[in-house]
C-alpha cells in the first residue's frame, strides 16, 4: 500500500490546471494523477 499522499499546496496547483482551458493534455493528466494521491477523509476498503 502506497502511503504518500499530495500536499495540500500541490492538490491546490493541480485543480488550477485541470481549471486551466489554456493546460495541455500532458499537464493535465499529471494534475489529475496528483489529485488522486490526496487524502479524502473517507476511509478505505
Amino acid at each position: 500500500m502506497n502511503t504518500r499522499q499530495t500536499s495540500k499546496s500541490v492538490a491546490s496547483k493541480a485543480s488550477k490546471i485541470l481549471s486551466n482551458p489554456k493546460s495541455t493534455k500532458t499537464q493535465k493528466s499529471v494534475a489529475a494523477s496528483a489529485l488522486t494521491q490526496t487524502k479524502t477523509g473517507k476511509k478505505g476498503r
